[in-house]
């Protein structure tokens, strides 16, 4: 019996749970909650610029920020697929699942970060599209292709990648790389590694058996919890360096040295934990979550109503200017050279 197509075929294919399962796998690849965060802090980076781009901008520059952050989660499925299908934690994504082939997702990752680059460059300006660019490239080549196989530092260098959507964010409403985002940079830079770790001591035998050098793998569990603790020490007053510029105010200030004091005191409780405790692990890598995203929230506050923002926006171009030609690059803290809920799934 011949089928007659209806103007309801096409509502009705949509409808197919089948479809439905399909596009969810698809939005799976892209990694939604780390994705969510990255765009976030992105969101603050913009607001927080010294030149306000118009709503219709601001949208579409978000919206290419959120697809580039799609497709770097694609393409590091994709790279990844073979040992995601050997750990456990990783081992119902996607693509080791047979639910989206490696070629697809490719070309997904592929489409989505050509648009996102795109789109940038359309709504804002070029230095911003190539930023993005380099992010998603870096992130792939740089962190998935090399660095997560090959050493024990993958994190730490990798972690400029996740670093960067701030900077993105203040260059697409700016045209130029100003000292704040450098500052908040630095923030999520030293951040990312006791924030993977502590994700990584309950995962080492999962990334021992995929062949993946992780500092617990190669250094043990001792060594990890020690630069937790560094690193943790290091980013507090770091992360208070916003406030000690003149960046930020006291909801800002206050609420980096709160929950500085919690992530110091987790990461020491951690150090103290003996080997069989996997909660004291589990609990630094949730609040280091929260940390993150209570931090950018304070500084978009604290913007909102700061004498920063109440100046016209000519006046603090010219305070941000001001800023980099005096002596307060000086006072930045030097971090040791050594040194969005998000799913464990995801990471």
């Amino acid at each position: 019996m011949k089928t007659i197509a209806t103007p309801l075929s096409g509502l009705q294919l949509i409808s197919q749970p089948g479809l439905v399962a399909r596009l969810r796998d698809f939005i799976t690849l892209m990694k939604p909650r780390v994705m969510m965060l990255a765009v976030f802090t992105a969101l603050v980076g913009l607001a927080s610029a010294p030149r306000e781009l118009d709503p219709l901008h601001a949208g579409l520059a978000v919206l290419a920020i959120v697809a580039g952050a799609g497709a770097a989660g694609v393409l590091n499925m994709w790279y990844d697929a073979d040992i995601d299908a050997v750990m456990t934690r990783t081992a119902m994504r996607p693509i080791p699942r047979g639910k989206v082939s490696q070629n697809e997702a490719l070309l997904l990752g592929l489409v989505l970060a050509s648009a996102a680059v795109l789109l940038l460059a359309l709504a804002t300006n070029l230095l911003a599209a190539a930023l993005l660019g380099g992010t998603i490239l870096f992130y792939i080549l740089v962190y998935t292709a090399w660095l997560k196989r090959s050493t024990p530092l993958n994190i730490v260098i990798g972690g400029a990648a996740g670093a960067l959507p701030p900077v993105i964010g203040w260059t697409a409403a700016t045209g130029n790389v100003g000292l704040e985002p450098l500052v908040l940079f630095l923030i999520i830079f030293l951040w990312t590694p006791p924030h993977f770790w502590a994700l990584a001591l309950n995962r080492a035998d999962d990334y021992a058996k995929a062949g993946v050098p992780m500092l617990p793998v190669v250094s043990g569990s001792a060594a990890t919890k020690r630069q937790i603790l560094i690193y943790s020490a290091v980013l507090v007053p770091t992360s208070v360096l916003p406030w000690a510029m003149g960046f930020a105010g006291a909801v800002y200030g206050a609420a980096a040295a709160v929950c500085g004091a919690v992530l110091v005191g987790l990461a020491f409780g951690l150090g103290r934990s003996n080997e069989a405790d996997r909660s004291a692990a589990r609990r630094l890598f949730v609040f280091s979550i929260i940390y993150l995203f209570v931090l950018f929230a304070a500084l978009l506050v604290d913007h909102r109503g700061s004498p920063w923002w109440s100046m016209p926006a000519s006046q603090r171009a010219g305070a941000a200017a001001a800023l980099v030609d005096t002596d307060v690059l000086s006072a930045t803290v030097q971090p040791d050279r050594h040194l969005i809920g998000v799913r464990a799934s995801e990471v």
